[in-house]
């Protein structure tokens, strides 16, 4: 049976993407992006599902409701050799093409160089002509808060392990046997929403002790009801008073404490250097990217909206301001002896047309930790139950570590997210799998559709944040050894690599997670239908996606990305020229 899409009669609109096994659209390579287009749009999913915003601010799924009503009506009727062409939330075209080309083409809010800024965006948004469709928003495979999660578990456990291997954090008490490495440390973050919302249960799953910021309370208390955080207080000083417990006892707890970042950030740092208690851990994931999805200091939340549209250059300006004296902070941590690092969402760069100069002495994520995961070919590879059934990803699960018996780090996640993470939408998983891995879990998933060990296909996509589908200098390819950072035509290369290697639909955006101006990057999913078709894609994907990393690093000149190419035979011309 399936469990149909619903509206409300009247009022704000309900999406909810169907379940089971009977099909709306021609085959299951249709059928999936138009489930995983309306799962984006899942009240449990999304942040602003009345306007089409799924997170990050203004990441949409869809330019308007008009242009949702005709992608999903377009997809319903897709043949098995026919294209939709979608530019920035608008499908503008079907094409005849063949069974091996995606069936969706995927192109959200890419501008020309010199018009590449927020107030151009702006202006064109506001005339109907574009949309900002974040990273995994506008392509269709956002999962939640889960789908970063893992990607923060391994930050937040390689914070950990280099605390520990410089004598601070845990490694100031006994470690106990099993105890993760952030036991004993206390992390100070902000921003709670569809993106930082992981960053608490990242830290918990590492043992540790999580202080994290939010202007907007409803924010904090979702999390709390998805079981990402673990309470919520209005009051800073009994919402430190528990976090310094939770440390104390090197356990993992995380509070969600209401305030503007800007000014608790300062304020903590104070107490920091009077010594009251010691902050191990510095980031942040508030929406600074968008300036205008960052609030000021003296607006309320209930004025922000109307704020912003009133004023946009003002308040840009204003919010600027406030994220230097919220980076000038984080500065001023790493003075003390914290560990600090940018998380990915340009308030470095905010903060310095804000008038703070010292904004870049600490680094960004990326080259701080994972780096050398991205030589490997390592990234995130998620996956989603068309079913709407749970036991179908517990059945993957279990597949997962069967089929790589060796991973322990693997398995451990596997099993904490299954006892930890709970479901936003149809039901997914996520894990990071490197070059040589991922063919093999698309082909195991297709196997397991094949034998009807789980009830209907199962959908594999990533974030666009992976080792070789990104170009961002503040981000993913921030500090590249041969300074190659702005370099766009690697994921470019991605996209075409991935439309040329059997996704089900692909695409390129800008300026998901850092902002209009700083950052390309490209997106595929595919379909396990258990069809041999399928099975020939997923090879030929799954080992050219991941492949597209280790070239861009032996590319870049970093000696692991060489060995990895050697070792997996990873054809590079020009490697021994």
């Amino acid at each position: 049976m399936t469990d149909a899409p619903t509206e409300a009669p009247a009022g704000p609109r309900t999406v909810r993407a169907a379940r089971g096994t009977e099909l709306s659209a021609k085959s299951w390579q249709t059928e999936a992006p138009l489930r995983m287009l309306m799962n984006n749009l899942d009240p449990e999913v999304a942040e602003h599902p009345e306007d089409l915003v799924v997170y990050g601010g203004t990441g949409k799924a869809a330019r308007n409701w008009e242009a949702f009503d005709a992608i999903t009506e377009t997809l319903k009727r897709l043949e098995a050799d026919e294209t939709l062409l979608v530019q920035s939330g608008k499908p503008v075209g079907v094409l005849r093409t063949n069974v091996w080309a995606p069936r969706v083409l995927i192109a959200n809010s890419n501008l020309v160089g010199d018009w590449a800024t927020w107030p151009e965006f702006r202006r064109l948004e506001a005339e109907g002509l574009t949309m900002y469709g974040q990273m995994t928003a506008g392509s269709w495979i956002y999962i939640g808060s889960q789908g970063i999660l893992q990607g923060t578990y391994e930050t937040f456990a390689a914070v950990g392990e280099k605390l520990i291997a410089e004598g601070r954090g845990s490694a100031l008490g006994t470690r106990r046997e099993g105890e993760g490495p952030l036991a004993g440390t206390l992390t100070l973050t902000g921003g709670c929403g569809g993106m930082g919302g992981a960053q608490p249960l990242a830290v918990t799953l590492n043992d540790g002790a999580c202080l994290i910021v939010d202007v907007d309370e409803t924010r904090l208390r979702r999390r709390v009801g998805k079981r990402y955080l673990d309470e919520v207080e209005t009051d800073l000083d009994t919402a430190i008073a528990k976090v310094l417990q939770a440390k104390a006892e090197r356990r993992g707890w995380s509070v969600g404490v209401v305030g503007n970042a800007a000014e608790v950030f300062p304020e903590i740092l104070r107490r920091h250097r009077a010594g009251e208690f010691t902050v191990d851990v510095v980031t942040d994931q508030t929406s600074a990217h968008d300036p205008l999805a960052y609030l000021p200091e003296g607006i309320s939340v209930a004025d922000w909206k109307q704020a912003a549209q009133a004023d946009p250059e003002g308040f840009t300006k204003q919010a600027q301001l406030s994220m230097a004296h919220h980076v000038q902070a984080m500065v001023e941590f790493q003075d003390e002896g914290s560990e600090v690092f940018d998380y990915g969402n340009s308030i470095r760069d905010e903060a310095r047309k804000g008038g703070y100069d010292r904004a870049f002495e600490f680094p960004g994520f990326v080259p701080a930790y994972i780096r050398p995961l991205f030589c490997e070919g390592l990234g995130p590879f998620r996956w989603v139950a068309l079913s709407g059934d749970p036991e179908d990803i517990r059945v993957t699960d279990e597949a997962i570590k069967e089929l790589f018996p060796e991973n322990t780090h693997l398995h451990k996640w596997l099993d904490a997210a299954a006892e930890r993470v709970e479901f936003e939408g149809l039901p997914a998983r996520i894990c990071w799998l490197g070059y040589g891995e991922r063919h093999q879990a698309g082909l195991l998933f297709n196997r397991l559709v094949a034998e009807g060990k789980v009830k209907a296909p199962i959908v594999i996509g990533r974030d666009h944040l992976d080792s070789g589908s990104v170009a961002s200098p503040y981000r993913e390819t921030e500090g590249m050894k041969d300074g190659s950072d702005a370099i766009a035509d690697w994921p470019l290369l991605n996209a075409l690599t991935a439309a040329s290697s059997g996704a089900t639909w692909v695409s390129i955006h800008h300026g998901g997670g850092v902002g209009i101006g700083r950052s390309i990057h490209a997106g595929q999913v595919s379909v396990a239908d258990g069809t041999e078709l399928a099975a020939a894609k997923l090879t030929a994907l799954l080992t050219n996606d991941p492949g597209m990393g280790v070239l861009r690093h032996v590319d870049a000149g970093y000696e692991r990305a060489v060995e990895v190419a050697r070792e997996r035979g990873v054809d590079v011309p020009m490697l021994d020229a």
